[in-house]
């Protein structure tokens, strides 16, 4: 039995925490809780575990130019941040070589094969079944030409073996009647939703602390190792937190503390924002991923939220939600009969996102008693069952279920 602490309490964090409760580890969780723009609260609830495609992919390189006109479109770069963003920017440039493409997309596929198993894993040993919504997830083009486009993503997938069938716009209207202006759709069957991210976030954490872990309510200001053990110094009540081993996984704030570590992790954050309108306002019946206007609809429990974009500004400069408003404006393309004037409640929230689209997952540089996950970007949710498993392999020293050298903290 190890003492193992981890730092951050995010999904990623909560997973791995009954992980290695399940081993018997005593689990110590570092957290200053209250953080409004964690993406674990807000995102779009998928597990989008038949994703192969990285950020930097064609399909993304295609639609950029257009993107980048509209400064309230679905991705955008505030000026005053680009001498910031520049070195993710060249790292990006890079990661979209054909080699480098080809081996993200292995690696996403290696990784994302293995996300649903282990979240049902994962929620079958809690009781917590409940909160899994599998009826599949659509993907949507205005456009019948840009779905043409990406027949080439489409035969990847049908290669990989992943469920999926083309619809005809009868068969479309069929199952999801309330959209319209679509021209062309793809119906993953296997893709599935949680009841809302927050309240699955907020389960995880009420059951890993009747299992025995511990909370600590406080900031990790750093992680040092020592012969005896690692310390991790807080800013709340309990300064100084010993564990044998550490697992640091605090989202885009993780990159300070690897920093620490001797360990330059290109980490940034794509600003995403949504909105979540009243439960049945968009009239779906599944989540909706809508081609090359980046963003999705989810139909969460808790109600219809729409969400995406991409903003980069870094963490200090506030959220612009007109950006949230053109993304509305967007929808209402697809679902007219939506009031957009009716309550809805605003969020922007800070993905931690890595150029080539894969996470850190792997042991810091400077002592191997600490373990890194984290910046999982647009799979947080979708991945961290698996990812919770890898690193307990890790930490026990047991041979690891996936090559993990794509995911290496080293290989920047």
């Amino acid at each position: 039995m190890m003492r193992i602490a981890i730092v951050g309490a995010g999904i990623v964090g909560l997973a791995a925490a009954h992980a290695l409760l399940d081993k018997g580890h005593q689990v110590t969780l570092v957290d200053p809780g209250n953080n409004q723009q964690r993406p674990t609260d807000g995102n779009a609830g998928w597990i989008a575990h038949m994703d192969v495609m990285p950020l930097a992919s064609p399909k993304a390189w295609r639609n950029l130019p257009r993107w980048m006109m509209d400064p309230l479109g679905p991705l955008t770069i505030r000026p005053a941040y680009l001498p910031a963003l520049t070195p993710w920017l060249l790292r990006f440039v890079l990661a979209s070589s054909p080699a480098r493409i080809k081996s993200s997309i292995a690696a996403l596929r290696a990784i994302n094969a293995e996300a649903l198993p282990s979240w049902k894993a994962l929620l079958t040993t809690l009781s917590l079944n409940g909160h899994l919504r599998e009826k599949g997830i659509l993907s949507v083009w205005r456009d019948r030409n840009h779905f043409l486009r990406a027949e080439d993503i489409i035969t990847r997938q049908k290669n990989f073996g992943i469920p999926l069938e083309v619809l005809q716009p009868e068969d479309l209207k069929q199952i999801e009647p309330a959209l319209h202006s679509v021209e062309a759709a793809v119906l993953y069957p296997e893709g599935c939703h949680v009841s809302d991210p927050a309240l699955l976030a907020a389960d995880l954490l009420r059951l890993a602390l009747e299992r025995g872990a511990v909370l600590v309510s406080a900031k990790a200001l750093a992680v040092e190792p020592a012969n005896d053990a690692v310390h991790i110094r807080t800013d709340g009540a309990v300064k100084d937190v010993t564990a044998d081993r550490v697992l640091i996984s605090s989202g885009v704030w993780s990159r300070a503390l690897a920093k620490q570590l001797g360990d330059n992790i290109p980490l940034d954050t794509e600003r995403g924002y949504n909105a979540t309108y009243a439960k049945g306002a968009f009239g779906l019946n599944r989540p909706v991923m809508f081609e090359g206007e980046g963003f999705v609809a989810s139909n969460l429990d808790t109600g219809d939220r729409v969400g995406g974009a991409v903003e980069f500004a870094g963490t200090q400069a506030p959220p612009n939600h007109e950006r949230t408003s053109a993304m509305i404006t967007r929808l209402k393309r697809f679902l007219p009969h939506l009031d957009e004037n009716q309550p809805a409640k605003r969020w922007m929230g800070f993905r931690p996102s890595i150029p080539d689209s894969l996470p850190v997952i792997g042991q810091a540089d400077k002592d191997k008693r600490i373990v890194y996950a984290f910046g999982h970007g647009h799979y947080g949710l979708t991945q961290a069952a698996i990812t919770s498993r890898l690193i307990t392999e890790m930490m026990e020293g047991k041979p690891g279920s996936l090559d993990l050298t794509p995911f290496s903290a080293q290989r920047f």
